[in-house]
């Protein structure tokens, strides 16, 4: 009997854990920015999450070339395409559908904040920061289906 109990351990705990690391996943995928300039493409990066920009409404500056990141404080990033950047970074699944300590770049500023982000149904909440989440900036992101 104690062989039965110990299966049956088993085959819980391989279960919850299987259901853990598919929850993680829910956020993997593509994401339309809050005003849909942009779609970003959410990643495993090992154990992590991260993103980058994969699509942009106006990919194009006045000039009509490609969109570099000239805000960056590091004057030898500034070259590089706005398409295709890294813009999520270290995100860990803490559960209960929230992804914590995480960082996100604002090109349009060239800073980097603390991060998380709280998925509900195919919206996801982005609350950036410096410090505490309380003195910071939220968006809505939403799937791409």
């Amino acid at each position: 009997m104690k062989w039965f109990y110990g299966i049956l351990v088993v085959v819980i705990l391989f279960l919850s854990v299987n259901a853990y690391a598919q929850n993680a996943d829910a956020i993997a995928g593509d994401w339309y920015t809050e005003e849909e300039r942009s779609i970003v493409q959410i990643f495993r990066c090992g154990d992590l999450f991260c993103g980058k920009i994969v699509w942009l409404k106006y990919p194009k500056d006045e000039a009509g070339n490609d969109k570099v990141d000239i805000r960056n404080p590091d004057e030898t990033m500034r070259s590089r395409p706005i398409l295709g950047l890294p813009l999520l970074k270290d995100f860990k699944y803490k559960g209960g559908n929230e992804w914590v300590d995480g960082k996100i770049y604002d090109p349009r500023n060239g800073k980097t904040y603390s991060c998380k982000m709280t998925l509900e149904g195919n919206t996801l909440k982005i609350r950036g920061y410096v410090g505490i989440p309380l003195l910071g900036r939220s968006t809505v992101w939403t799937k791409k289906i």
